[in-house]
């Protein structure tokens, strides 16, 4: 009830008002319950007023608000002045409901972050807050619970609900060797779990300073119409000031005539909408993207994303999974599959070379007894005995026996398509080759396409070599690409895409992109990204879904939009409003609701975003 307060007392105002128009309007007391309508109305909004005033030592339009309820019951119009302290309260009270609601996200996380965990020690268990807990601690996490911090599961299968982190609502199995993130919920195993990182570099708690980050940060626009604020404030005062002492000297209007139409240029040259045009729309579009996974930090960057003229993709972990997988596995004609397989399998998952591990991944299915007098030869491959037979697998200058004429071809035209080779033979021939490649993410595709037909250019920018990135690009549907990048090349070469294109996004997840994330004028990084990544970007993707940078620049789009609506509608109904008013047309009430009531019309436009 309390974050309600404000709303409750601009409800309790309009009531008052709407029981003593019915009842009192005619009466004595009506100039009492007007002022009291006025004291609960108009307490929030004259507080924030006066002490901004103080403060910064400077005028606002919540003292212009006052000045002007004020003018209205010095003239008499008592109902007037109540209504104008009663919609600008309602307005006020929007404006806070907007910001609770941006950081609804915010405390829900919160909300999800588990405050103790039970860690094993040498005598037992113990709960301990989860501050207190160190890298290499093992905690018990129970079925049902939240996990406690960011680690790897040393003990136990299970399947973890990460919809907090991810977003994703189907749970993902984890065993032994598996990272698993805090505020994610473990489903259905007892799971140890050693910590790999303190309580505050979680990814949890990364994705919460992101959002407390983005909601600090304002937008050049409401910058703008800060900085716009105070000059204003002080020009209507000096023609409410000239309105009232001129017209009479030069026309032949009353003094009296003249306070009133000062009174009213008070109330309609108010910015109250042109203030409120900005903010509840920023607010609204960063809430929005936090809950679809975006998060940006500020509404400055949430800006200028609008205006992107072309994207850069670093290759490896942002247009790719970021891991090489077995795409072909080609055997000659005398091989058993299933026994190739099974020996691939039985030595590769002796080891934890990615390419081992992938191969091992791949064979999983055909598991074997793992073979004996494993030896690893570096940069070359790995041989082993199993089943008495001596197999080995690596790169083709690992092969003792030649390859056969039926797999040179294919592996020729494999390798031309940017893929890495790793053969297989045993005592008497080479059998096989796997063929692996650090594959595409499946949202890329259309991710690029999408950028494409919006009139955004798509560069990749990459340190592996011309054929690998000739390969992937083409893939990807990507036409630009540079291989071989150096992490200062790629900090170079967008510098050189800003002077032909003009707004540069770069897209990365590594150390060596943060050079290239901090040049580009928005930099946006992997969800899954390194901490120096994570850091340096203006925006995360944290669901390393890249179709959701389209839907990212679209709500960018949709709240420059919005934005540029509610300026545009604000400034036009002050300036009809004056003239009107000048012009002898418009009563102080009709001022008061086309004044308010567009005030109240631009939050709710803005609140437009959080659907």
């Amino acid at each position: 009830m309390r974050k309600h307060i404000e709303l409750i007392a601009a409800l309790v105002s309009g009531l008052l008002i709407v029981i003593t128009y019915f009842s009192l309007h005619e009466t004595n007391a009506a100039p009492i319950a007007y002022c009291i309508a006025y004291l609960i109305g108009g307490f929030f909004k004259a507080k924030e007023g006066i002490t901004e005033s103080i403060i910064d030592r400077k005028l606002n339009v919540e003292m212009l608000m006052i000045l002007a309820a004020i003018g209205a019951a010095i003239i008499g119009h008592w109902l007037e002045g109540a209504l104008l302290i009663f919609i600008f309260a309602l307005s006020g009270a929007l404006e806070t409901y907007t910001e609770n609601k941006s950081s609804a996200e915010l405390h829900a996380l919160l909300s999800l972050q588990p405050n103790e965990a039970t860690r094993l020690t040498d005598a037992g268990k113990e709960i301990v807050p989860v501050d207190q807990l160190q890298v290499d601690d093992h905690v018990v996490v129970l079925s049902g619970e939240r996990i406690p911090t960011d680690g790897i599961i040393t003990k136990g299968i299970t399947s973890i609900d990460e919809s907090a982190i991810t977003g994703e609502s189907i749970p993902v199995t984890k065993a032994e060797g598996n990272e698993v993130f805090a505020g994610t919920v473990n489903s259905s195993a007892v799971l140890e779990i050693r910590v790999t990182k303190p309580a505050k570099e979680t990814l949890f708690q990364r994705i919460i300073s992101m959002v407390q980050t983005a909601q600090s940060q304002k937008s050049p626009a409401q910058h703008f119409i800060e900085r716009f604020e105070g000059p204003y404030v002080k020009t209507v005062l000096l023609l409410v000031l000239l309105l009232f002492l001129v017209p009479p000297i030069i026309s032949s209007w009353t003094f009296t005539e003249s306070f009133y139409r000062a009174m009213i240029l008070l109330v309609v040259a108010s910015p109250c909408a042109l203030v409120a045009s900005v903010m509840p729309a920023t607010l609204s579009a960063i809430s929005k993207g936090a809950r679809n996974g975006i998060l940006v930090k500020g509404g400055t960057h949430l800006e200028t994303l609008g205006k992107v003229k072309a994207v850069a993709f670093d290759k490896t972990g942002s247009l790719t999974v970021g891991r090489p997988s077995v795409t072909d596995y080609i055997i000659n004609k005398n091989g058993d599959s299933s026994v190739v397989l099974q020996a691939a399998y039985a030595i590769e998952s002796q080891s934890s070379h990615p390419l081992a591990k992938a191969i091992a991944a791949y064979a999983k299915t055909h598991a074997a007894e793992p073979a004996e007098r494993v030896k690893d030869t570096a940069g070359k491959g790995m041989d082993g005995i199993w089943k008495g037979q001596t197999w080995r697998i690596g790169n083709a200058s690992f092969m003792h026996k030649p390859i056969g004429e039926h797999l040179a071809e294919k592996a020729k035209k494999l390798a031309e398509a940017g893929k890495s080779l790793v053969y297989m033979e045993n005592n008497e021939e080479v059998l096989a080759v796997f063929a692996l490649q650090d594959t595409i993410r499946p949202e890329a595709e259309a991710a690029i396409h999408n950028l494409t037909k919006q009139g955004i250019a798509t560069i990749m920018l990459t340190g592996d070599n011309e054929q690998t990135a000739r390969a992937i690009a083409k893939e990807a549907g990507i036409t630009t690409y540079r291989a071989n990048c150096m992490p200062e090349e790629k900090a170079a070469a967008i510098k050189e895409l800003e002077s032909s294109y003009g707004t540069i996004a770069m897209v990365g997840d590594g150390i060596n992109d943060a050079p290239a994330l901090a040049t580009a004028q928005i930099g946006i990084a992997m969800g899954t990204g390194t901490d120096a990544a994570l850091e340096t970007a203006d925006m995360v993707l944290i669901k390393n879904d890249l179709g959701k940078l389209t839907d990212a620049m679209k709500l960018s789009r949709r709240m420059r939009r919005i934005i540029k609506q509610n300026v545009v509608f604000s400034v036009a109904v002050i300036m009809l409003l004056i003239l009107a008013n000048v012009s002898q047309s418009l009563g102080l009430p009709l001022g008061v609701v086309g004044h308010e009531g567009s005030t109240i019309l631009v939050i709710l436009n803005g609140l437009r975003l959080l659907r």
